[in-house]
């Protein structure tokens, strides 16, 4: 809204200094620091509230150092982490953009569903919460939802670069790479990217080649699939690591400076030039969006870091995880998420291990057995002796780490 109403104050009455919402850089930072504000200041006001109303969460009993400490501390804690970014989105960038339309869509809607799983936990005092097949309904159909949007908007599409030579005699003629002229080309492309990779796209539609004539009609469908995975495996991800003060906090924040340099180099045509990658058109506004989240991740860290005074509770974790799988789709970086999110990744495939080996040897020799001492994982370090707030450090190194590597494949092929 303060965008249009800058451009509206600099092209009407050439006011001084309006020029300056042009720029992403300064809209980035603006959304950073009113998202730390928002966090900071209206965090602490939501937490005394959530406390008055003794709106606090009911831990099991795991047998876990601490347990006791946390009992009753007030949960909901998400809410600040949603308005620190939906504020700052709102005010600060091109509402039209279809990418900033995309992650309002899923923030709002994953979100509402956390909110909904929290609700039925603190006020029906039902420690299951909203039923599993609800929450996967819910993600599949914003999933869905996304896909569409992505894959049939006008506005989605990448830049690439064609050599202006007519034949590939005179290409194959020149003297050096140099003496190849090229022209940007605009196509809605279903290209994506892959790491480590030399000519690193990859194009959905070859997965339905065998379909003969016309398969690429057939490529959405593709797509949708990818999408529906991705963004209920990252959402599930989050919401498995939110079990020790600060550690989805901390390393959602690691990734999405991540995501934030990857949106930025692929939204600037020099950038994306002089790095030999993909040019994605209009993705500049994401660095807006993707910096309120950092703001408002490190903003809730002041108070979810351990002792935490918060939890997050579903309606953050389940919009944070969905939050970075549909950014990192909209810049063609899905499958970096398995290094970006390796800490997600890792304590959701411990869960799926941890279960499925226990039903299989259950089934086989008629007692269960198990991989881990407790799952997700940070809880079998738990009841290995470490102390939380160790473990939560060493969490975050491994998602630097992680998030160092993947920033590293922009040139690493």
């Amino acid at each position: 809204m303060l965008y249009y109403l800058f451009e509206y104050l600099e092209n009407e009455f050439q006011m001084p200094g309006a020029g300056v919402f042009q720029y992403i850089s300064f809209r980035a930072a603006m959304a950073f620091i009113l998202s730390m504000v928002i966090s900071l200041v209206f965090g602490k006001k939501l937490i005394n509230l959530l406390q008055k109303q003794q709106i606090g969460e009911t831990i099991r009993d795991l047998g876990l150092e601490g347990q006791i400490q946390k009992q009753g501390t007030p949960t909901m804690g998400g809410l600040i982490i949603l308005g620190a970014i939906i504020i700052p989105t709102l005010l600060l960038t091109k509402l039209h953009n279809v990418y900033i339309i995309a992650l309002l869509i899923a923030t709002v809607w994953l979100g509402m569903i956390g909110f909904i799983d929290d609700y039925i936990k603190v006020f029906k005092k039902n420690k299951k919460g909203l039923a599993g097949k609800f929450k996967i309904i819910g993600q599949v159909g914003v999933a869905i939802i996304i896909g569409v949007l992505l894959f049939f908007n006008d506005q989605v599409t990448i830049m690439e670069k064609v050599p202006l030579k007519s034949s590939i005699s005179e290409l194959r003629n020149a003297n050096s790479v140099d003496d190849v002229q090229y022209k940007w080309v605009e196509s809605n492309s279903t290209k994506t990217t892959i790491p480590f990779v030399k000519n690193n796209e990859f194009d959905y539609s070859t997965l339905v080649s065998w379909m003969g004539d016309g398969y690429e009609k057939y490529t959405w469908i593709v797509f949708l699939l990818f999408t529906i995975f991705i963004v209920t495996f990252i959402s599930n991800g989050a919401n498995m690591t939110d079990g020790l003060d600060g550690l989805a906090t901390g390393t959602s924040a690691i990734i999405g400076i991540t995501l934030g340099v990857f949106a930025y180099v692929s939204g600037n045509a020099i950038f994306a030039d002089y790095l030999n990658i993909m040019y994605i058109p209009h993705t500049g506004e994401l660095v807006i969006y993707i910096s309120a989240f950092v703001g408002a991740c490190i903003g809730f860290l002041w108070y979810n870091s351990y002792p935490a005074q918060v939890f997050m509770g579903d309606t953050g974790s389940l919009a944070i995880g969905g939050i970075i799988a549909v950014f990192a789709i909209a810049i063609r970086k899905e499958m970096l998420l398995p290094i970006i999110c390796g800490v997600f990744v890792v304590e959701n495939f411990s869960v799926m291990m941890q279960v499925g080996y226990f039903k299989y040897t259950k089934k086989k020799f008629g007692e269960g057995r198990r991989i881990f001492k407790m799952a997700p994982l940070h809880h079998h370090y738990q009841k290995g002796g470490y102390h939380e707030a160790k473990i939560v450090s060493r969490f975050w190194i491994i998602g630097i780490l992680l998030a160092v590597l993947s920033i590293v494949t922009l040139k690493l092929r």
